[in-house]
């Protein structure tokens, strides 16, 4: 063989592989933006590169796989729906202590359901991976939770919050399923 068909060859063998590699790293970001919903988005910019955050998020579903999750069972759900209703009853006349009933119910819920609930930084994390999209819910009211100890919250900042837990109250509630989606 003549050297010019080698150097061919092995420039054809290399356009191949980078396109491989081009076609892998598209295929395993459209997976994560499908995984973690608008959770990617905000590891991007969070964090120091695309990259990174790509690493951060492989490693939270790995570190997800590893759960000992389970659905619960359905007189568990009725239970807990049946608490959720007394905590916003409570929101009436206390609501300050029934924002902090529901994040203690929601702790509880996700206790059950097997995440891991010691440390709110890491719960975050654990929930990115199948709770993604109900994520900032559970951010915004952690937030509101964590300054209505120091009364520096109005009622109605008090009142988001509370529907900020339900929506990831009620996503852990059904196992996170959403239509067309099945759990093993």
């Amino acid at each position: 063989m003549s050297t010019g068909i080698i150097v061919a060859i092995v420039v054809v063998v290399v356009v191949l592989v980078a396109i491989a590699v081009i076609v892998r790293l598209a295929i395993r970001r459209r997976h994560l933006r499908e995984r973690f919903g608008p959770e990617y988005e905000r590891a991007v910019e969070a964090g120091d590169s695309r990259t990174a955050a790509e690493r951060d998020l492989r490693d939270r579903e790995q570190r997800h796989d590893d759960l000992d999750l389970k659905p619960l069972p359905s007189t568990a759900r009725q239970q807990y729906a049946q608490e959720w209703n007394s905590v916003q009853e409570h929101f009436v006349d206390r609501p300050q202590e029934a924002v902090g009933e529901a994040d203690q119910l929601v702790t509880r819920l996700m206790k059950e359901r097997g995440y891991p609930t010691e440390g709110y930084e890491q719960q975050v994390k654990d929930l990115s991976v199948e709770h993604g999209r109900t994520l900032e819910h559970y951010r915004a009211a952690h937030e509101v939770n964590a300054r209505a100890g120091g009364q520096q919250t109005t009622t109605e900042e008090l009142r988001g919050a509370m529907v900020h837990y339900r929506a990831l109250f009620d996503d852990l509630l059904t196992n996170g399923d959403r239509p067309g989606q099945q759990h093993a």
